[in-house]
């Protein structure tokens, strides 16, 4: 009979240990192989499958099984490994656990007991040698040298972590810190756990895997035979809680985890970031080297029990060795569970014989993933015995009630890990044989449930941790590879697909990001896949007609929809320059052309509606005053007070006023202006010229076009109104060409004596006789307010004579109501020359009801009763002009011309 083999495979991290092991087991025609965690157990798994077929490969963990009738092999944790199988193969990984305070007297178990029936292997740390060799004498080993080279490179920030890193944290909040920081930075990461389901790890892995990202978040699970693409490891911390207390990793730890990077043939690095010290030169040279201090003590507990009673069982649990290499084992949880339920006054009634006493050790091995209290998680294993004791099963109502509580799949990303701990305490209790009446149904209950929950959590993780649009960018800039942009007529800009922001004309407005960080790094992969389109647009916009560009009030040049530059002043008025709105990475070549284009149009713009001045301003023909009066009118934008140029219009001979006026220069008795700038679209551009010249940093706004008078602003910039074509008189500023028809029709009145406004004055500025009286004031004139009988309308058969009649000059009062006695009342003005008024104006409270006579040297007529009187006034040619009567210079002038 051949002696069965038992080989010490030892060696460093990516020594191919397990991938050897995996070849052997399926040398022979059954075999066992052990791992240290679910994840590694179900990559493994998943490697013999992909050889063999799934109909002969079992699958067994605490929270998993998979056996189908013809299971050959067996892939399991440790703990999980079915014992007296009789298998040809068996083996070990990770043996150096054995020294492990929380599992490694599992670990030991399986090194003193556990034989395959032809050959048996251990891998693990070169550690281990001294250990195997005095408890396993028959054992051989065999030494296998790492495949790839490990350098240490130091502390690296984050933000300059290299590409196919793996970041070390040693708590969630860390792993998630880190994540979040790398999201921002680097487009996202994928993050590794021991406490994910192997659905949701696998997922987060193939993301790494496949490049979706290039970073990868982990606890030291990725130190446990995880077989990742990884070229670097960083450690954030040095420092971890081992359950107990904080304490520093051993170098032997460290290098477990540092040994991921590099795969096969090529080299690795590893150092710090973060907070984490750089590492002693010792630690680095014991990592490098892979000489570490052998293990001398092997957790151990009695594997031996005795189930007559439970203080038997805890006491053959608590039993000592005295090999010096084995050492008692910490009180376990499950030791401590045991404790708790036997002094429960049910339980130890019913754990009085063998099987009740090995039935309630077997329900204090349910593991406490929920990571609950002691005492919470004694009551559950309580209802769990009492259950079993009682009724030979967990009651399916009760056990259904706690599965349907936690099949929910919203939530953040730490109540969906909490669920996911929860059942797996209900996937495990599930497993256990016999314990539920119908255990296949619920088994895919459990199963189906944790798979919703790692489904969910698996896309919470990615959507808070990985901003696929920025890795995908990234991944392709990193790999040089052209991007494709393209944008729609919205102007939303997507590049390879993903949504990154919009182009309001020559400038990317990027979608929001979540830091600086993420918003540079987004900007940076977008703006050079949309170089391109720049070029496109700006070919098209350089050949777009005028109609389609268009300039703000506030100097702003749009195309269409958008903001494309803005006007600044230039040496001439009549020539600003244009400053194009354009982003610096399209280059040099677009922004000129969008600056070529937009001058272009405001060129054209201005010679068109200016083109009546600019003529004027350019006529050779003009001489002498007639030459220097254009320049002030183009100073001007062709509209002058004429209070401003009263001397240079006094020096203007016939000639010279003939020659301005064949330019459609006006002199009017206000203003001298060209009729044709007054139209709404000069006078826009006029005042953003103005505004310019004058270097407002807020421009005016022109009035509504069509309004013959508009409110008149106490705090307007002087000139305003002048350049909206307009002057302010009181309250109100009145367009200066209808200014100008109602000094034609005051030029008749007698200014001196007084008159009164007809209804063609009310009607040409479209005021009441009150804004007109204010209007009046603000020109100049004295508004004297009085009272009088209303004229009473003419019966219907003299309504030709009613019609000759002056009509009413102010608004009536309402009548008076039929009951009451006296005349109806209106109101009247009468206006004087405010420069040389006859005489004071008597207070209206002093003049007699109805007695509004205006006082002055004109002669009129009373026509009956109250009726309005008229007046006209004398020829006085014989008189100077009055100097401080606009209305009379002007006369004069006209007269003159």
């Amino acid at each position: 009979m051949t002696t069965a083999r038992i080989t010490a495979v030892l060696g460093p991290t990516n020594t191919g240990k397990t991938h050897y092991a995996i070849q052997r087991m399926l040398s022979y025609r059954t075999g066992v192989i052990g791992l240290p965690l679910r994840l590694l157990a179900r990559e493994v798994y998943d490697r013999i499958v992909a050889e063999r077929g799934p109909g002969v490969v079992a699958l067994i963990t605490g929270e998993e099984r998979i056996v189908p009738p013809r299971a050959a092999y067996w892939v399991c944790t440790v703990e999980a490994m079915p014992e007296g199988m009789g298998c040809d193969f068996l083996a070990i990984d990770e043996i150096q656990l054995c020294a492990d305070p929380e599992r490694g007297h599992v670990f030991t178990d399986r090194l003193l007991n556990a034989r395959g029936l032809h050959e048996t292997l251990f891998m693990g740390a070169d550690t281990m040698r001294g250990a195997i060799a005095a408890m396993v004498p028959e054992a051989q080993f065999m030494y296998r040298e790492r495949m790839s080279q490990l350098t240490y490179t130091g502390s690296k920030k984050l933000s300059r972590m290299p590409a196919r890193s793996a970041i070390v944290g040693f708590s969630v909040e860390n792993v998630y810190a880190i994540a979040e920081l790398l999201r921002r930075t680097k487009g996202g990461a994928a993050v590794v756990m021991g406490a994910l389901s192997p659905r949701t790890r696998n997922a987060q892995v193939e993301m790494y895997q496949n490049g979706d990202v290039d970073y990868l978040v982990a606890t030291d699970a990725i130190g446990m035979g995880l077989n990742l693409d990884i070229s670097h490891v960083a450690f954030s911390s040095l420092i971890k809680f081992d359950g107990h207390r904080m304490r520093h990793l051993q170098p032997q730890e460290l290098a477990q985890i540092a040994g991921r990077a590099g795969r096969h043939m090529e080299n690795g690095t590893f150092g710090v970031t973060g907070e984490a010290p750089p590492l002693d030169d010792a630690v680095v040279e014991a990592i490098t080297e892979h000489k570490f201090s052998p293990v001398t003590k092997l957790q151990w507990r009695n594997s031996r029990l005795q189930f007559g009673s439970v203080k038997r069982l805890i006491s053959t649990l608590e039993e000592r060795t005295n090999d010096r290499w084995l050492t008692r084992v910490r009180e376990s949880d499950d030791l401590k569970a045991l404790k708790t339920l036997g002094g429960d006054p049910e339980v130890a009634a019913r754990a009085t014989d063998g099987p009740s006493v090995k039935l309630l050790w077997d329900v204090c091995r349910v593991p406490d993933f929920r990571g609950i209290s002691s005492g919470e998680h004694a009551s559950l294993l309580t209802h769990i015995y009492n259950d079993l004791h009682q009724l030979g099963h967990v009651s399916a109502n009760w056990f259904g009630l706690q599965v349907r509580r936690i099949d929910r799949t919203d939530g953040d990303i730490d109540i969906l890990s909490k669920r996911l701990a929860y059942i797996r305490t209900w996937t495990y209790v599930a497993q256990r044989n016999g314990w539920l009446r119908d255990e296949n149904h619920w088994r895919e209950e459990t199963r189906a449930v944790e798979d919703r929950l790692s489904d969910a959590l698996h896309g919470a993780l990615t959507q808070r941790f990985v901003d696929r649009r920025t890795s995908i960018l990234l991944r392709r800039l990193k790999q040089k590879e052209s991007l494709l942009a393209d944008v729609n007529d919205k102007g939303e800009v997507t590049v390879e697909g993903e949504f990154v922001g919009r182009l309001e004309g020559f400038r990317f407005r990027m979608d929001k990001a979540g830091s600086p960080d993420e918003a540079k790094t987004l900007r940076q992969a977008s703006v050079q896949a949309l170089v391109p389109q720049f070029h496109l647009l700006a070919d098209r916009f350089y050949n777009a007609p005028d109609p389609e560009i268009d300039f703000t009030e506030q100097g702003g040049l749009m195309w269409g929809d958008h903001a494309v530059g803005k006007l600044v002043a230039g040496s001439d008025p009549f020539k600003p320059g244009v400053t194009a709105f354009v982003d610096d990475e399209a280059g040099e070549d677009v922004a000129a052309k969008v600056q070529r284009r937009l001058q272009h149009f405001i060129d054209r713009k201005i010679a068109a509606g200016f083109e009546g001045l600019l003529a004027l301003k350019n006529d050779e023909t003009l001489t002498g005053t007639a030459k220097g009066f254009a320049y002030r009118m183009a100073e001007g934008f062709g509209i002058i007070p004429r209070g401003e140029v009263a001397d240079e219009v006094k020096a203007l001979d016939q000639d010279a006023r003939g020659s301005l006026r064949k330019h459609g220069v006006r002199f009017g008795q206000f203003t001298i202006f060209q009729p044709l700038l007054l139209k709404p679209a000069p006078t826009r551009l006029r005042l953003v010229l103005w505004s310019l010249a004058k270097g407002l940093q807020e421009f005016p706004e022109s009035p509504p076009p069509g309004l013959v008078t508009v409110p008149a602003a106490k705090d307007a910039v002087p000139g305003y109104y002048a350049m909206s074509g307009y002057r302010a008189a009181g309250e109100r500023a009145i367009r200066i060409d209808m200014l100008e028809r109602l000094a034609d029709m005051l030029r008749d009145k007698d200014s001196r004596g007084g008159f009164e406004a007809n209804p063609d004055m009310l009607s040409i500025t479209g005021m009441t006789l009150e804004q007109f009286a204010d209007l009046m004031s603000g020109l100049g004139y004295k508004a004297e307010k009085a009272e009088r009988e209303k004229v009473k309308a003419a019966p219907a058969a003299d309504s030709a004579d009613a019609e000759a009649a002056p009509a009413a000059t102010a608004e009536a009062e309402p009548a008076a109501p039929a009951e009451e006695t006296g005349p109806e009342m209106e109101v009247f003005y009468t206006f004087t020359w405010g420069g040389r008024a006859a005489r004071p104006a008597r207070p209206q409270n002093d003049r007699p009801r109805g007695k509004g006579k205006p006082k002055g040297k004109g002669k009129g007529k009373q026509q009956g009763g109250n009726k309005p009187q008229t007046f006209a006034a004398k020829p006085k040619r014989e008189k100077a002009i009055d100097p401080d009567n606009p209305f009379a210079a002007a006369l004069a002038g006209f007269k003159k011309d």
